[in-house]
């Protein structure tokens, strides 16, 4: 590459080009690559744009992105087919002709001299480039990029669709360009606190002050009962960048309290396990309505069987009775989805597969069987202790997390109960 002046960065944005990507044929995992990889490098990074084969609507595309961004990533569009139009567009869009690179060419003949093949004529359309942009070369495909710096401040770098080209182009030849200009002095570093049993806009409050900085940065995100916080900090290098993390994720555990269970990685299964573990004890459930998702919560742990005894998924009431000993007399007085019948399942489970503790969980996860009195969404959980002793949980998930979801709720609710429990051993 030819000696460029040092930039100074303002931000980058990726621009995905395909009619796939919209149409959801292709998942768009190049985008998931840069933004990891960007982040690696402390190079900010505040949108993405997914546009179709079109000219019109990639000039569209373009107009926002430079406005906003100067350093834009582009993927697909590089091929040798009429609806490949990345490189046309560009050129057309900042009005300059398309130049061919007779290197490029010469790349793209010795690559298919290399495989017994012989292009075609529109292949040739791969080495045109923009006037004034370098060739981002290609070791694996014959799809050549460009970096070009189409007006002051503002940088371009194409990439073609395919991931693995995409990827030993950005390592090879993008990342030391970056850094040559001046991108890349800093590394961001993330540490997910994870929090279970506290809404979303509770905690939001509780950490309310934290939310505000700048470095480092405090972002909440919810999903299927799970509070996330993403906390950013940026520095000059990795271990500067933890120590900056550091005190604010100390405060965030001092005030999100016994809702915060771990971080990163860590699962309410995992951390369970850990504490099963710590305390030398055993684990044994019992399900109705969420039909073994339970255990499989569990036995997805490596290790679990140190602590996992079993479990007995006992969906038809005959199940209860014979292997869990619920008394037949309390299904029928007080019906499957209830405390009596959730109390006699975590005992039963206890007593017959000889462990510490024992979860049970007995509901209705719908879309049909619910009552004005017992609705889609009831579920009770019962948790039996080493003494013996039960307690019961009686949960309202609602109809309208679907069947999968109060499924989900209902395990993972299990598994919170019994890890307060045992943090309080």
């Amino acid at each position: 590459m030819s000696p460029v002046e040092t930039v100074t960065p303002q931000g980058a944005e990726i621009l995905c080009i395909g009619t796939e990507l919209l149409l959801g044929e292709i998942t768009n995992t190049n985008a998931q690559y840069l933004a990891c990889e960007l982040a690696q490098l402390g190079i900010p990074h505040h949108y993405q744009t997914v546009v179709g084969d079109n000219e019109a609507r990639i000039h569209h595309a373009l107009e926002v992105a430079c406005g906003r961004s100067s350093l834009i990533l582009t993927t697909g569009g590089l091929g040798p087919t009429p609806d490949d139009l990345t490189h046309a567009a560009l050129a057309s869009f900042f009005g300059v002709e398309m130049v061919e690179h007779p290197q490029a060419w010469e790349e793209i003949l010795r690559k298919y001299r290399q495989r017994g093949m012989v292009p075609s004529p529109s292949n040739r359309k791969q080495a045109f480039l923009p006037a004034g942009a370098q060739v981002l070369p290609n070791p694996l495909g014959s799809a050549c990029g460009l970096i070009w710096e189409p007006r002051p401040n503002l940088r371009i770098l194409t990439f073609p669709g395919v991931p693995r080209e995409m990827q030993a182009m950005w390592q090879e030849t993008a990342v030391p360009y970056l850094r040559s200009i001046g991108w890349g002095k800093e590394v961001f570093y993330s540490q997910v606190l994870r929090h279970w049993g506290i809404p979303e806009s509770t905690l939001a409050e509780r950490v309310g002050s934290l939310l505000a900085g700048e470095n480092p940065t405090v972002a909440p995100y919810a999903s299927q009962g799970e509070v996330r916080l993403r906390v950013t900090g940026r520095a000059p290098t990795r271990e500067q960048a933890q120590a900056l993390i550091a005190p604010v994720v100390e405060q965030i555990i001092a005030l999100a309290g016994e809702d915060y269970f771990g971080s990163d990685e860590a699962t309410l299964a995992s951390v369970v396990g850990e504490l099963l573990l710590k305390q030398g004890q055993s684990l044994a459930v019992a399900e109705s309505c969420t039909g073994g998702l339970l255990g499989q919560l569990l036995t997805g742990i490596p290790g679990s069987s140190r602590y996992f005894l079993g479990g007995i998924v006992a969906y038809d009431n005959r199940i209860k009775t014979q292997l869990l000993g619920v008394k037949p007399e309390t299904l029928q007085q007080h019906g499957a989805v209830s405390e009596p019948v959730a109390a006699q399942m975590a005992l039963g489970a206890k007593q017959t597969l000889s462990s510490d503790w024992a979860l049970s969980i007995t509901g209705i996860a719908g879309p049909e069987g619910g009552t004005a009195t017992k609705p889609v969404g009831l579920v009770y959980l019962g948790l039996a202790d080493p003494d013996g002793q039960v307690e019961i949980y009686e949960y309202r998930f609602g109809s309208l997390r679907g069947r999968e979801g109060i499924r989900w709720l209902s395990a993972q609710t299990a598994l919170d109960q019994l890890r307060r429990r045992l943090l309080k051993s």
